[in-house]
């Protein structure tokens, strides 16, 4: 006989005894989603989700296991604490200025005769629901060996993931059945019949990060990256766990919009945020992977003076805020090695100071680039030497890397990862320092609560396309629906020389990561310019050699387009085919569309624009029936919010447009 409880009252903020009735249930404000927390004979919680009154999530699972207390069973409920918040908060920077938080909300507070107090919150918004754990025990510390989490879905669908991995996110997406999927990183997209998902986890701090693992052919149980001695966590006696998300849409951009992860994260906890401004930027960076520049010093050294400081004239002519050298400093002879480098010494050939004035003058932001191989403990002991000396010269953005393994036998998304990364952040934070972060930890949300964390790598970016297959069209159209919902990325987009026909005509090109002879950018041009619109990022980048955008028609865009948004949307478009997303920066809006292998031809409504204005569009798009990658059109039209646009697009490629109002 299963032990069914039920709330005695609906008041926000009320605590309510239960009697022994019916299940828990918490709704969305609009009615459509129903979650029920129910306990067993064992006392052991689960959870299942309804929406439009369908099960979508069948009862599954909760609860947590330590190596000395029972977390996970013998519970009887004391209490439930229900609220309701409807309110609207404002981001320094973000897709959307202003986000609208509107949710119900239920404490489940459980006790088991072991003496664990365990509060189940569990949130619920039109768009989808979150819970954690909260736990207050009688021990000092604990170890978690095991998260029991299940999602049990009711139905069968299709699913797009990448594979679970403790150490990269870096992977090919999958299509596939839900119930084919063995093992899968978050955020996990689906769809079951005519309903979108996505399973993710948000606020992630002090925890290891989370996998799918599946049970059976429906049932999916919460893997966490273990330490080397097999523990999942070590936490205190009381301690709370990250949000576990589900968004839920009836389209699949409806994913895109959501802004239930940032709704599950803390305020900023950095007072003073006018030194974190988004920015677009260029730099010594697609040489490297391309093999006509190297990191370490010689005569294909990037990072030297000279390029420096051309890179920062083209920076100022172009309507640029910031330039990035990677390679600057000593310690790239070890790559390979022992992953030792220097973060405040540059090289000889690389004049920082003078650099570093060079920039000032030119109103450019220098970016400081750290790369530390996974040495972990290395880049701790002198990061904030580093970080101190960046902003004795006035540096305000600093990239980091983990490519390698981790030391101490370690994966990058353990607890140990987690906790490390964070504590970058923090400290970037005290020396006003903004993050790009690579081969990150995956976002969660927490630029909400830490906004200096401004854009992160966590998929298979730009660079893949320099040294291997590369990333098809069909991975640019799933991207924006899986890997993008859990944040901004540095994708670095915008490789003009689609072809590498400068690359190719150089005798002494390096083949560093494999043949790259036959390597080439596998979309058209328009829809590299569309990427600077469709993928989201704060830091956005002109990716390619500076030599191939100058006194390029079409790099016009790009010297046009505002990192800095104040609103977003995700207009039209399906999980792998295609994509239209909209932004305004100021008074300016910018649309980028996307296709897939196949030619697409799509009818886009422009009420997005303010009605009673007229914009200028200028559009950048394929040109019809030519086959050549590099082949595009640039046109000008008046439009208006009561028009329609139509976008035609050549296999692979896109459309982008600028939206200049008219001043009459």
């Amino acid at each position: 006989m299963m032990k069914l409880f039920t709330l005695l009252t609906a008041a926000a903020g009320a605590v309510t005894m239960i009697g022994c009735s019916n299940d828990v249930k918490v709704t969305s404000p609009d009615g459509r989603i129903q979650t029920t927390v129910t306990l067993d004979e064992a006392g052991v919680p689960s959870l299942s989700v309804e929406v439009d009154r369908q099960m979508l999530i069948a009862p599954s699972r909760l609860g947590l296991e330590a190596a000395d207390l029972n977390l996970a069973s013998g519970f009887e409920i004391e209490t439930v604490e229900k609220d309701h918040r409807d309110e609207t908060w404002t981001q320094p920077w973000g897709e959307n200025r202003e986000i609208h938080d509107c949710h119900n909300e239920i404490a489940v507070k459980m006790r088991n005769p072991e003496g664990v107090a365990l509060t189940l919150r569990i949130r619920a918004f039109d768009d989808g629901v979150g819970f954690r754990y909260e736990y207050d025990t009688p021990a000092d510390s604990l170890l978690i060996m095991d998260e029991l989490t299940q999602m049990n879905f009711a139905r069968d669908g299709l699913s797009w993931s990448i594979d679970g991995n403790y150490d990269t996110y870096e992977l090919p997406y999958r299509e596939q059945a839900i119930s084919a999927v063995e093992r899968a990183n978050t955020p996990f997209t689906f769809r079951v019949d005519d309903l979108y998902g996505s399973i993710h986890e948000a606020a992630l701090y002090d925890y290891p990060e989370m996998h799918l693992l599946r049970q059976d052919s429906l049932s999916f149980k919460a893997e966490l990256a273990p330490l080397p001695d097999g523990v999942k966590a070590r936490v205190g006696g009381s301690f709370t766990t990250p949000w576990r998300t589900l968004q839920i849409g009836h389209r699949a951009v409806d994913l895109i919009n959501s802004a239930l992860i940032l709704n599950l994260n803390e305020p900023s906890k950095i007072a003073d945020t006018s030194w974190i401004k988004p920015q677009k930027y260029v730099g010594v960076w697609w040489g490297m992977h391309l093999g006509t520049q190297v990191w370490t010093m010689g005569p294909r050294h990037g990072a030297t003076t000279e390029n420096a400081i051309r890179h920062i004239d083209f920076a100022a002519a172009n309507n640029i805020q910031g330039v990035l050298f990677e390679g600057w400093n000593r310690g790239w002879e070890n790559w390979g090695g022992n992953q030792q480098f220097d973060y405040v010494e540059p090289y000889a050939d690389f004049d920082l100071e003078r650099i570093a004035r060079y920039a000032a003058e030119k109103g450019i932001e220098l970016w400081m680039h750290n790369e530390t191989g996974g040495n972990i403990p290395d880049y701790e002991a002198r990061m904030e030497e580093a970080m101190k000396r960046y902003a004795e010269l006035g540096v305000h953005t600093l990239k980091t890397g983990y490519a390698g393994g981790v030391k101490g036998g370690y994966s990058h998304h353990s607890q140990y990862g987690v906790r490390h990364y964070q504590r970058v952040v923090e400290m970037a934070a005290r020396y006003q320092l903004m993050l790009d972060v690579h081969e990150p930890i995956k976002e969660t949300g927490i630029r909400r609560t830490w906004p200096n964390m401004m854009t992160r790598e966590g998929g298979r970016g730009m660079e893949w396309n320099a040294w291997s297959e590369g990333n098809s069209s069909e991975y640019l159209c799933t991207l924006p629906y899986v890997r993008l919902l859990s944040g901004p990325m540095d994708y670095t987009p915008g490789i003009f020389d689609i072809y590498y026909d400068r690359a190719k005509a150089d005798p002494g090109r390096i083949q560093w990561n494999g043949d790259n002879t036959n390597c080439s950018i596998k979309t058209t041009l328009a829809r590299q310019i569309a990427n600077w619109v469709i993928i989201y990022s704060p830091l956005q980048m002109a990716a390619d050699l500076i030599e191939n955008y100058e006194g390029h028609p079409a790099f016009q865009f790009f010297r046009d387009f505002d990192a800095d948004c104040d609103w977003s949307e995700a207009l039209q478009g399906e999980i792998g085919d295609w994509i239209v997303v909209a932004r305004r920066a100021g008074d300016r809006f910018y649309l980028g569309a996307g296709t897939n292998a196949e030619a697409r031809t799509i009818d886009q409504s422009l009420d997005f624009l303010r009605p009673g204005v007229s914009y200028t569009a200028r559009i950048y798009a394929d040109r019809p029936g030519d086959t050549l990658r590099t082949s595009y059109r640039i046109e000008e039209r008046r439009l208006t919010a009561a028009d329609t646009l139509r976008i035609e697009m050549a296999p692979d490629g896109g459309c982008a447009v600028t939206f200049e109002p008219v001043n009459e």
